[in-house]
């Protein structure tokens, strides 16, 4: 197949702001122009941030998540289970997370940004809790949790801007252009999951994290050095001019993880965004080494209330690159509201594992 069966690495240090006096215009340009290829080609990439994130920082917290799934009780984690809050946030015991239809064998601690839904307003017509309108649940163990992982939030969140900045100059973006992508993202409904991966059981017909998009616009991808787990779709590479290639068409490639680096993908909403040139695309985890993973991705979405429509930059660059693109994907591209999107997505991700198993 055409495609190169690796991911491309691309290091963002030319944007961001610690750096950017070392870097010229020009270097800028080229990170820009390789985000552009990437995202159109394949919708993954490594992405080398280099001191932004320090070793200390990547141990730290994989290694407060280790300790919440393995040195926590169940009756621990039990106490901010989805069921106490608004079904969205808080901890997910082993196979309660579906995947099209499937039990994913993992366990997870999700997290959100504050609700939505003004004060007061958080409640439905039946006193219940709005989907998404709680507070999100933190574990007790380990200690200083919470804190240490809402540093990394905070950290993510201006990464993730600095990615989508970069990611508006690789489309030839003006500058009031990019100020109205912007004025979308910059209150972004993070989402952050901090996921932990036992291992596929012997002969077992699930998997870890069934195939799937993700939702938003980035997801910045941390975890510990497990390989042979995490799975990418690879499509065939592109030819302007010609129709791409069927949802369906491509090889799973291991995405294993490199020293320095995020994996990052883009989601659905940049499908919308680009009218089609940039494809959200299929990833999967089948964990089976004997270790135990730990994974934490950071979504980095638009704001709940972003109207999410094709952008004239997109449609200038098809024109300009002579790309055929075709709605194959799952979201409409004539707009969608984010959070009524996501919404419809988070109310169908979770099952009661006291009922029969899915798998």
């Amino acid at each position: 197949m055409p495609a190169p069966l690796t991911l491309p690495v691309i290091s963002i240090s030319p944007y961001l702001p610690t750096q950017h006096d070392q870097y010229s215009d020009l270097d800028r340009a080229r990170v820009a122009q390789d985000l552009h290829r990437a995202c159109r080609d394949i919708g993954f990439f490594y992405l080398k941030v280099n001191d932004y994130v320090t070793e200390t920082e990547r141990q730290r917290i994989l290694d407060s998540g280790r300790e919440f799934f393995l040195h926590s009780t169940e009756e621990e984690k039990a106490t901010i289970g989805l069921a106490h809050g608004d079904g969205a946030r808080g901890y997910q015991k082993l196979k309660q997370n579906i995947t099209m239809g499937k039990a994913d064998h993992h366990e997870g601690l999700d997290l959100y940004a504050d609700s939505p839904y003004a004060k007061g307003e958080e409640l439905d017509a039946h006193g219940k809790l709005k989907p998404l309108g709680g507070k999100n649940q933190w574990p007790n163990r380990p200690a200083g949790f919470q804190e240490e992982m809402q540093k990394w939030i905070e950290k993510m969140k201006v990464l993730g801007l600095i990615v989508m900045k970069a990611m508006a100059d690789g489309l030839g973006m003006t500058e009031s252009e990019w100020q109205e992508l912007q004025g979308m993202v910059e209150d972004s409904f993070w989402v952050t999951r901090v996921i932990g991966y036992p291992p596929l059981p012997e002969g077992a017909q699930g998997v870890s994290c069934g195939a799937h998009k993700d939702y938003g616009c980035l997801t910045l991808l941390h975890t510990d050095d497990t390989s042979k787990a995490l799975q990418v779709f690879l499509r065939p590479t592109p030819v302007a001019g010609q129709p791409s290639a069927k949802e369906d068409v491509g090889v799973w490639i291991d995405a294993d993880p490199i020293d320095g680096c995020f994996v990052v993908n883009v989601g659905e909403m940049w499908e919308v965004w680009t009218n089609g040139l940039y494809r959200s695309t299929l990833h999967r985890v089948i964990h089976r080494s004997p270790k135990f993973r730990v994974s934490l991705p950071f979504f980095f979405e638009p704001a709940f209330d972003a109207e999410v429509r094709p952008l004239h930059a997109a449609k200038r660059k098809i024109e300009q690159e002579g790309w055929i693109v075709e709605n194959q994907g799952t979201v409409e591209r004539t707009g969608v509201r984010y959070g009524d999107f996501l919404i419809s997505k988070v109310v169908g991700n979770f099952v009661d594992t006291d009922k029969p198993d899915l798998a």
